[in-house]
């Protein structure tokens, strides 16, 4: 096994790892499973709706994100992926997928056959748990951002969104008090939250105005963790981690 592999799918592991216990035995059958690395470009599509695909992909490097299409060509995103997360992970149950999967920023992905991925879960039922608690956390989160959409006004959504991201992060390892990028368009947050791009543009100033965030050519920076978590009603506990390692933390929004 080389030292690249090792690193490649050590993230999933990790990532599994913030959620249910993975022993040394795991640790090392999961590093060893098979897979092919690519790049993609922003804008590229992992994973289309409708698709049958026979693996189950990896984000090891960049960000993207999981999208729906009604039947007006409007998008609704409905989730945000950060490396570490196998985007796909319910096709290895279900052989058709329901969404799109498009990249925000160039990514590496590495793939891993259903065939072993299935063979590892059959010899290993803790792996096979550890899959189960994965796609559990992704339905806590999907009901999380329900309530965001349906019951949050513009301010507390987009402070919410912001939060979520800056805690994900920071459980993946990044240090605490960095600067974090969200590399989405006005309109493409307007479509994760359900408003208009002209509603997000409004509310991200009064964010400024009211010492929330601050404003540079860089994007959006939270100087007080603390004061943003109040404004959001953000509670971390649908994300099923432990606390956070410091109180204080910044979000990047190019």
């Amino acid at each position: 096994m080389t030292e690249k592999k090792i690193n490649q799918l050590s993230r999933m592991v990790d990532k599994i790892a913030l959620h249910t216990s993975i022993s040394v035995e795991d640790r090392v059958g999961l590093l060893e499973l098979p897979y092919t690395s690519r790049f993609f470009e922003a804008g590229s599509y992992l994973l289309r709706d409708g698709d049958t695909p026979n693996h189950s992909g990896l984000l090891v490097s960049g960000l993207a994100y999981r999208h729906k299409i009604g039947v007006d060509g409007l998008r609704q995103i409905v989730a945000i992926h950060i490396p570490g997360e196998v985007y796909d992970l319910q096709q290895l149950h279900v052989a058709t997928a329901d969404s799109n999967v498009q990249t925000l920023t160039r990514c590496e992905v590495v793939t891993i056959s259903h065939g072993a991925l299935r063979r590892l879960a059959e010899e290993r039922p803790s792996v096979a748990h550890a899959f189960f608690v994965t796609t559990i956390v992704e339905l806590s989160m999907a009901r999380e951002w329900m309530l965001n959409i349906g019951r949050r006004d513009a301010r507390t959504r987009i402070s919410h969104l912001l939060c979520e991201f800056a805690f994900r992060l920071d459980k993946h390892g990044l240090p605490p008090g960095q600067a974090y990028e969200l590399p989405m368009t006005q309109e493409q947050l307007a479509d994760a939250l359900g408003l208009t791009a002209v509603h997000i543009n409004r509310t991200l100033k009064i964010l400024v105005n009211d010492g929330l965030i601050a404003h540079s050519k860089r994007g959006v920076t939270i100087p007080d963790w603390e004061a943003l978590v109040t404004a959001a009603g953000f509670n971390s506990r649908y994300l099923h981690m432990s606390p956070p390692d410091a109180a204080t933390g910044a979000a990047h929004l190019a």
